[in-house]
This record gives C-alpha cells, structure tokens and sequence, in this order.
C-alpha cells in the first residue's frame, strides 16, 4: 500500500515560545518515504532530534507570532502482519530489555490498577489469543464519540466512561495488555480510513518477538498505517508540544492511497 499524506497546521504564539514537533512519518524498514516536503514559516531556531526509540524525528522551534507548518509526503508501506490472535506472547523472563518500559504503568495507562479486571474478563486466554479478546472487548464496550475526552483523560477514566477518541481506546487497550505482562505502546499514525481525517491513534503489542499494531476502534488496517513515533503513551508522542501560551488556528490532515 502507498500512502499520500498532506498536513497542514496553523497556530499563533503570543510570547516566544520553545516547540517539538513530531508529525513527520518515520524513516524505518518498514515503510518507505518516497517523497517528502515540509515548509515550516521562519522561526529563530529550528532542529532536528531522534524520536522515542530512535523512530521518527522531532522538530526543535523557538517561535513567536504565528506558526504555518505544510507537510506531504509519499509513503510505501511493507508492515509485516498476522493474525495476532495465533501469536504466542513471549515470557515475561525472556522479554529483550528495550520491551520492559512498556510493561510498566505511564502516565495515561494505569495498567496496574486493571490486573483484577483482566484475570477475571481474560483469565483463560494466553498470548495473541488474549491481545485480540481485549480489542473486541474495547470495540464492543466503549462509544467513540468526538469531544468526549482531553489531553489529561486517562485510560481509568475513558474505562469508566465507556467513551472516547482513538487515544482514549489505545490507552485502555495498552492498560490491559500490559495488565496481561504482555508489552504494548503507544503509536502515532497517519491511517486510511480514519474519519474525520486526523493524526490517529494504535497500540502496538509484542509478541513473538515482534511488534503489531491493532487498532481498537476498528477503522484501520496496519497495512494502511504510516508510523510516525511511538512512546509509553499520548505524552510521547503528541504532534506538537508547546512550552508557552499556544493558539490553534488550524489542524488539516489528508491520507489517501497514492
């Protein structure tokens, strides 16, 4: 599959402010950047920094007045996919230590408080098998419903809200897994097939030694996925991340196949 992404954001800054951008698509084996361009109006400082895990790259500013960023790029995916549901989960012992962070609870995902749940909605299943009872659980338990949440909800939250946006599903989906000793993180895409068109939102889940993206919300296919970044959760890997008074004037994201 090849992916055509066009991004264009529009913000103004009333004081100097320091920001990271990340909405670039990765530069990682598998997928390919074609082509790609980015315009970012004229600000004092601009670099370029390695993202969470080395994949991606973040955008250093320091800017004031206004913000124009226009990003496209041409991107061809070749994910290695599966049905998870068959995969065997890796033991706990046996896990490469760069997978052990996203055993542990963050920021957004408590995955601590949620071991009762998962032993007593998912005791009998194991590995792949219990990842994919988990995401039809969420698909099946929780609206998605726009507005319905903010930058500070968490996954005990949208649980107990039964509601949210692709962040708020991700979150609770990666709590249960990790609840489950079985790896997931967060990851920042662009995907066909989100509606409305937006930066979107997947866990990814390792197992058999290998990292899979699975999307809760049912709207898109891994194969239909350009990475951006990834991170223990939202906070990783928020798109622009602004260190000052920040004005929003314009978000538009495209993705169409190629």
């Amino acid at each position: 599959m090849k992916l055509s992404i066009r991004t264009q954001l529009e913000y103004e800054f009333p004081e100097q402010t320091d920001v990271l951008l990340q909405l670039e698509a990765a530069a990682i084996p598998e997928q390919i950047i074609e082509a790609a361009h980015i315009d970012i109006s004229p600000t004092e400082h601009f670099a370029r920094v390695a993202g969470h895990d080395t994949i991606g790259e973040r955008i250093w500013l320091r800017v004031q007045g206004k913000l124009n960023v226009d990003y496209s790029a041409d991107v061809a995916i070749d994910r290695l996919t599966s049905d998870c549901g068959s995969l065997n989960a890796v033991p706990t012992h046996l896990l490469p230590g760069e997978t052990v962070e996203y055993l542990l609870p963050s920021r957004y995902c408590p995955s601590d408080q949620f071991q009762n749940l998962v032993e007593a909605e998912f005791g009998g299943l194991q590995g792949g098998a219990k990842v994919m009872a988990i995401c039809d659980w969420i698909r099946n338990n929780l609206a998605y419903v726009a507005g319905s949440s903010d930058a500070s909800t968490s996954a005990l939250e949208t649980f107990v809200a039964r509601r949210g946006v692709c962040r708020d599903f991700a979150h609770l989906m990666i709590c249960l897994t990790r609840a489950s000793a079985i790896p997931a993180r967060f990851a920042s895409v662009y995907a066909l097939g989100v509606e409305p068109q937006d930066f979107h939102a997947v866990p990814e889940v390792f197992l058999d030694g290998t990292w899979y993206l699975v999307d809760p919300t049912g709207m898109a296919r891994a194969e239909d996925m350009a990475k951006i970044g990834i991170g223990r959760d939202a906070a990783d890997v928020s798109f622009l991340t602004s260190y000052g008074t920040t004005l929003l004037n314009l978000k538009s994201v495209a993705v169409e196949p190629a």
